[in-house]
């Protein structure tokens, strides 16, 4: 696939994973994306998982035609994206291999051996010229490694993002960028929304007209709506105006009150409400939507003097990804002695800038008719 005149996409669909880091779901599979420059000098970026190594190698000779590449440039060292190093340099032993410094020490771990006479180590504002093409690195530490450089090309004008402004799904799978790539974003990338910020101020200055990630679609039109999404989700800012509401229900009746709330939500010009059981859902799915809206209902029952395992879970998930800037509220289920909504508060507390509603509903076994009063109060401060 030709990018440019002279610049071809060698990578490699997936379809048969079915998690993403043993984690992600991927339904539609997942995209490994190499490219490769040809000028005077010839550039490869990056590799692919290692089980893809003869498809690749394939992929490259093809676009080379008989030519030999002068670098490797490693953008990234997790092993969907390094794995084929060695293979690389078996093949073609006298290209220099192109890397942060930090990198050639992750090498050295996962391949045993010393790449000391074929490295160049690049950093911040380096640069490569290769005939009429030339590359100027940026570092992007936490972007999401610590290794993680980009690659400028200043002819072309395209960025080579590594993992940044990646997605879910594999090159042909026809379905919207957005929820994909958030989902992505925000399950692998999330935590490090600072780092996120300081590669787009870098990013700022350039004249980007193409961005090619590791995974996903090239991206070329409409570049200031996936920049500024990216801001977005970084600065963990509200995407969507809604309303997340986030279960767990033992025998049905916290169930019944989310769906109340939920009917309530709507009755009152609630745009958007999303009811997910924790129980039987992706939880990557509900952590993107945790971070697309502004407000978050969270609801479950006391369980063993805590909260039952799946909101446990979740809530963790949230912390752990720097879950912030939210209004959020309690439904609490508690036959004897409900405290949910208390341990669901407390384990919330390293989270930055949360609103927490007055209104707790508080249930004790079914719901009551004081509850149905409860979620009204609810339902009234969330759409306000």
């Amino acid at each position: 696939m030709k990018i440019t005149a002279t610049i071809k996409y060698v990578g490699v669909n997936d379809t048969s994973l079915d998690l993403f880091e043993g984690q992600y779901p991927v339904p539609n599979g997942i995209a490994y994306n190499s490219y490769v420059i040809l000028d005077e000098k010839i550039a490869v970026f990056d590799t692919v998982d290692g089980g893809f190594e003869k498809e690749w190698l394939e992929n490259l000779a093809d676009a080379l035609k008989g030519r030999t590449p002068d670098y490797l440039i490693v953008q990234h060292m997790e092993p969907d994206h390094s794995a084929n190093i060695l293979a690389f340099t078996k093949r073609y032993p006298t290209a220099k291999i192109v890397a942060s410094k930090q990198a050639f020490v992750m090498m050295k771990n996962y391949f045993l051996q010393d790449f000391s006479k074929k490295q160049i180590v690049v950093g911040e504002g380096d640069k490569l010229p290769l005939g009429e093409h030339t590359l100027t690195f940026y570092s992007a530490p936490m972007v999401h490694w610590p290794e993680v450089i980009v690659s400028y090309e200043e002819k072309e004008k395209i960025l080579f993002s590594a993992d940044a402004f990646g997605k879910f799904g594999t090159l042909d799978t026809n379905e919207d960028w957005a929820c994909e790539a958030r989902r992505y974003y925000f399950g692998i990338v999330g935590k490090y929304g600072v780092q996120v910020q300081s590669l787009l101020k870098k990013l700022s200055s350039l004249d980007v007209r193409t961005i090619c990630p590791l995974h996903g679609p090239i991206l070329k039109e409409n570049l200031a709506y996936y920049l500024n999404l990216y801001n977005v989700w970084s600065s963990y800012g509200v995407e969507s105006e809604g309303v997340l509401i986030a279960y767990t229900s033992v025998y049905g009746n916290t169930k019944k009150a989310v769906e109340l709330l939920a009917k309530k939500l709507e009755e009152k010009g609630c745009k958007k409400v999303v009811l997910t059981d924790l129980a039987r859902s992706d939880r990557s799915e509900a952590l993107e939507d945790a971070f697309r809206y502004g407000k978050v209902v969270l609801a479950t029952t006391t369980y063993n003097g805590g909260i039952f395992p799946f909101m446990r879970e979740f809530i963790a998930d949230l912390v752990e990804h720097n879950f912030s800037n939210r209004t959020v509220a309690f439904i609490e289920n508690g036959s004897w002695a409900p405290m949910a909504a208390r341990v669901m508060k407390s384990m919330l507390e390293p989270c930055k800038n949360l609103q927490f509603l007055e209104t707790t509903v508080k249930i004790l076994s079914a719901l009551s008719d004081g509850n149905k009063l409860q979620i009204e109060a609810l339902a009234q401060e969330l759409c306000q």
